[in-house]
């Protein structure tokens, strides 16, 4: 018999709803398909009684900041305006919470409640994409990343939505095996499951940094030239500015460099292809701007842990 997992919920005022069930859901559909209780879930809030999230929906809670029962994982989620529900009380239980050895991790824009309380100095982090500029402002001290969610750090993190799901998928086919993590997708009619390393997708103008003319302009001929690449010189002088200037760039915003970004994006392309296409891996190569296949399988490997051909058989 397996031992059941205890999760609790630390439900910060306007939470995401989208996340809190991207988070609830798999751990609910992974007792029901596995027929064992190898989860069970608790709910904290700081009044101890309700908490209301972002879209104005309240939801009952097990008990407060004080009652927090023994437990395997604390998740702090939050969601809008959560620097005006940093209190004190919050910090104060966190921590305590810590200091008594339990795992403790963010969804959403938790990751800046756990910032807060000190607890991701030389970390990598994730949080929701629409916080990373200020986050990086804030706390230099944190390695943000732009992946969807950090499992192999001591504080986990997911930066919300249905990335939530995606760690939740992962902890349970870490702990209980793949085939149990693709039956719950399956049970969520949710195909498309991403690693840690898949990064977060937003408009070109919304996402960090792309308010920046020359950003905007260099990432979208990017885009354009994703089947025939050119050089981060190219594009520099494309747009009119020096290459040192374009490193200079990604660095600010995006705290990477023009060719690694850019390989990047080829490669999250590439991903995309092989689950929601049939086309080959050769034709994948193609349409990704790598040379010959081998070359794409050695670099896709080298970013994924799996080589293409394995990554279709996981989803087919």
């Amino acid at each position: 018999m397996t031992d059941t997992q205890h999760f609790v919920f630390v439900l910060i005022e306007e939470f995401s709803h989208l996340a809190f069930s991207c988070a609830v859901e798999p751990l609910r559909i992974a007792n029901l398909v596995s027929g064992q209780d190898l989860y069970k879930w608790s709910f904290v809030s700081e009044n101890g009684e309700t908490a209301v999230c972002s879209n104005g929906s309240v939801t009952l809670v097990h008990g407060g900041l004080d009652e927090i029962p023994k437990c395997d994982q604390i998740f702090a989620l939050s969601g809008i305006h959560m620097r005006n529900h940093v209190t004190r009380p919050l910090l104060a239980a966190l921590r305590r919470e810590r200091a008594r050895g339990t795992p403790v991790g963010a969804l959403c824009s938790g990751a800046w409640v756990l910032a807060e309380a000190g607890f991701l100095d030389g970390m990598q982090a994730a949080i929701h994409w629409e916080y990373h500029d200020s986050f990086m402002e804030n706390f230099p001290e944190v390695n943000l990343v732009r992946s969807v969610f950090v499992a192999d750090e001591k504080h986990m993190t997911a930066s919300g939505g249905t990335a939530t799901a995606d760690l939740m998928l992962h902890l349970i086919e870490r702990d209980h095996g793949y085939d149990l993590s693709v039956a719950v997708a399956d049970q969520m009619v949710y195909n498309a499951v991403r690693n840690a390393t898949a990064e977060q997708r937003v408009s070109l103008q919304s996402r960090n940094g792309m308010r920046n003319p020359h950003m905007a302009k260099a990432i979208q001929r990017m885009h354009d030239t994703i089947e025939n690449p050119v050089s981060p010189a190219e594009i520099a002088a494309e747009i009119g500015i020096s290459t040192r200037q374009l490193e200079r760039l990604f660095g600010k915003y995006l705290n990477t460099s023009p060719k690694k970004y850019f390989m990047e994006m080829r490669l999250e392309r590439a991903r995309n292809l092989l689950i929601q296409t049939e086309a080959s891996v050769t034709d994948v190569a193609m349409a990704c701007g790598f040379e010959s296949p081998g070359h794409f399988t050695r670099v896709y490997r080298a970013s994924f842990g799996v080589t293409p051909a394995l990554q279709r058989s996981r989803i087919t």
